[in-house]
């Protein structure tokens, strides 16, 4: 197998080398305590398939992934399938209500910034929430049903495609939410507590990224090989292209009078229809201005609009709906 670890290693230099492998084995469901053990002794105690193991650790380990095709040949579909609802699992039930818990315990609730910051990130989770669970109950009961060799209607990119949200879009999410910390929230008396919860931030974003990444190389082609067999029942439907994700905006630039007044009403917590009867323009103006203000900003969500808003002047605190 090609890669920096093999099935002969001690596990303990695996955990040793990499902290981010703590989080891997559990997900896994391999323990600590494993002594000397080889990795392929490890894995066999565990029930865990070691090719797939090894794959994943090495996947992880190499930034350049020139072998995709090549890990694909080592994964147990199950074992792989049984590792990202794991991770699903720590995502929605451990980490991200964490962080949460520290940012509440770093900012001042009393700030109008603070409250906009905790529900800019209630937003991040909500959207992480929400595409996980629809993998949770359609992307994964569909490959079950393919591994139990019956074919389904649709491909995984026909199912992928049906859903709005993208691997590309919450991982932008997470990144304004940094850089609005980072460029608006003043320092006070708990800047440790906030650097510790931001630094927990970064470390998720990081996980996050190496695990959508995962899902749309290793385990789909894995998927994609399972659809492609001869030996499932009943004929495929007619594999569709997944879609593009959308492109990041291209840099920062001054805003108009009418975008900052777009802001201005954004922040007043007034829909598109509402912002175009009160400019006397049509609704798809303002989307055109708000496209354009997120690509000029590199902010998307209404909560950072919002805060954006207040600390450069546009509204007052008070006129703040949240």
């Amino acid at each position: 197998m090609t890669g920096r670890y093999h099935e002969t290693d001690p596990m303990s230099d695996v955990i040793s080398d990499d902290y981010r492998m703590l989080q891997m084995i559990s997900r896994f469901g391999i323990t600590l305590g494993f002594g000397d053990q080889t990795v392929a002794e490890t894995c066999q105690k565990a029930g865990v398939d070691t090719g797939t193991f090894l794959t994943v650790v090495n996947f992880l380990t190499d930034t350049n992934h020139a072998h995709i095709n090549e890990m694909v040949e080592h994964i147990d579909l199950p074992t792989m399938l049984r590792y990202l609802k794991n991770s699903h699992t720590y995502f929605i039930d451990y980490r991200l209500p964490g962080i949460r818990r520290k940012l509440i315990q770093a900012i001042d609730m009393r700030s109008q910034i603070a409250m906009l910051i905790l529900q800019f990130y209630d937003e991040y989770m909500a959207e992480v929430t929400r595409h996980m669970q629809y993998e949770n109950t359609h992307v994964h009961p569909y490959v079950e049903q393919l591994l139990e060799g019956r074919r389904g209607e649709q491909t995984l990119a026909d199912i992928t495609s049906q859903h709005e949200g993208s691997h590309s879009s919450i991982d932008r999410s997470l990144t304004e939410l940094k850089n609005i910390i980072i460029k608006y929230y003043p320092n006070d008396q708990n800047a440790a507590l906030l650097g510790d919860a931001l630094m927990d931030i970064y470390m998720v974003e990081e996980d996050f990224l190496n695990h959508c990444h995962m899902e749309d190389t290793l385990f789909s082609q894995c998927v994609r090989r399972l659809e492609e067999s001869p030996l499932l029942a009943s004929p495929a439907g007619e594999e569709t292209s997944p879609s593009t994700p959308p492109m990041a905006g291209d840099g920062e630039g001054a805003l108009s009078d009418r975008e900052r007044e777009v802001i201005r009403l954004v922040a007043m917590g007034l829909s598109n229809k509402e912002i175009a009867e009160r400019m006397f323009i049509a609704v798809n103006t303002v989307m055109t201005h708000r496209r354009n203000i997120s690509r000029k900003l590199d902010i998307h969500a209404t909560a950072g609009l919002t805060i954006y808003a207040i600390v450069n002047g546009i509204i007052n605190v008070e006129d703040v709906k949240l």
